[in-house]
């Protein structure tokens, strides 16, 4: 735990923080716990792979692996505020997906008694920041709560203190209902891109509706299923297994080399897990095509089934986005903005909340 002087408020953009009472912490201590990352307290950063497997997959890995998508952390405080203060070593800004989710953090209030999550609100991110920024959310009534901090889907953090008033309560949040997670692999849908904030990618509804902890593997371009990561995800302890690889197989014949060759290297360590296989959402992009790499995710259920498997699921994902919305889910015809988003987490996770939940 840290409480020391609070720096320049413009050097962190905090022209807007007058709060005085203010205690920061750090997320990497005691009470708060940690989620989604590789060995957090232990290496002292967040990252979602060890440095071994996540700098040696492909370029695009290495890249990624430091991205914060999926890391929350939990806690309880009578604070009537929080605050944020977060280093970030860059900030990525794309054209097609808001800062508040690439690059911010929101905030949750978790319930005790119904297990439920209801938003609060977004610690926003300045438009010109550089190296991080502070951010402060409210309370308009006072009293013990439990809260979740989902942190940014594309966006490395180096550092996170969670300022609180000085004489507030801090404790533990709530336990996950599942002591193991469901591991989510694939591609930059997977990893949250173009959720408005990081709250509203679909691990993250799927999380909030079922109170499951989960880890997310998605990789901008570069969920390609290779021996390396296939290895290390095989020897990870699960509650479930999301097959969401599709999309950055570079060809047909790549994904059929690596489908099936995936799903058996993962069973053969894991013969009782569920295993969920989807294909790619943005169906009606190159039809044929999609329809050609829809029946190699086919062929590899099929095996499984004839392999005697009973615990293989699949999804077809030409039916996520099928509907009067259809043509509103997506911000350039492949990455889901939030409604899309939304039809992935009713749908991946209907099937989820049957397999896991007790």
């Amino acid at each position: 735990m840290s409480n020391q002087a609070v720096p320049d408020r413009l050097m962190w953009g905090e022209a807007d923080i007058k709060e005085t009472d203010v205690r920061y912490y750090d997320a990497l201590e005691a009470p708060f716990q940690l989620y989604g990352f590789y060995k957090p307290h232990e290496e002292r950063g967040y990252k979602r792979l060890p440095d071994e497997i996540g700098q040696n997959v492909n370029d695009g890995v290495a890249s990624l692996y430091t991205n914060t998508a999926g890391g929350r952390v939990r806690f309880s405080t009578d604070s009537q505020y929080v605050i944020l203060r977060a280093q970030m070593p860059k900030v990525t800004k794309f054209a097609h997906m808001p800062l508040t989710g690439s690059s911010g953090f929101d905030l949750y209030v978790d319930d005790a008694t119904g297990r439920r999550s209801a938003f609060h609100g977004i610690f926003r991110p300045a438009v010109g920041m550089k190296d991080g920024y502070a951010s402060i959310l409210k309370f308009k009534t006072p009293g013990m709560r439990y809260l979740t901090v989902n942190f940014p889907l594309y966006n490395d953090v180096t550092s996170l203190e969670i300022g609180l008033q000085e004489d507030a309560a801090v404790g533990e949040g709530l336990p996950y209902r599942n002591t193991l997670p469901v591991v989510f692999y694939g591609s930059s849908i997977t990893q949250g891109g173009c959720a408005s904030r990081p709250g509203n990618c679909y691990e993250n509804m799927i999380s909030r509706r079922y109170d499951l902890d989960y880890i997310n593997l998605g990789f901008s371009g570069s969920g390609k299923a290779e021996d390396l990561i296939v290895d290390y995800m095989a020897g990870l302890k699960m509650s479930a297994f999301v097959a969401d690889y599709d999309h950055n197989a570079p060809t047909v014949e790549y994904l059929r080399q690596t489908h099936c060759k995936m799903y058996q290297r993962i069973r053969e360590r894991n013969p009782d897990l569920p295993y969920i296989m989807i294909s790619k959402p943005d169906f009606f992009n190159h039809e044929e095509n999609a329809i050609l790499r829809r029946n190699v995710i086919l062929d590899t259920y099929r095996f499984a089934l004839e392999q005697g498997d009973q615990n293989v699921y699949y999804i077809d994902g030409e039916g996520f986005f099928k509907g009067e919305w259809e043509d509103c889910c997506t911000v350039d015809t492949t990455h889901p903005n939030d409604l899309g988003f939304h039809f992935m987490a009713e749908s991946i996770g209907n099937t989820l909340g049957k397999l896991i939940l007790p």
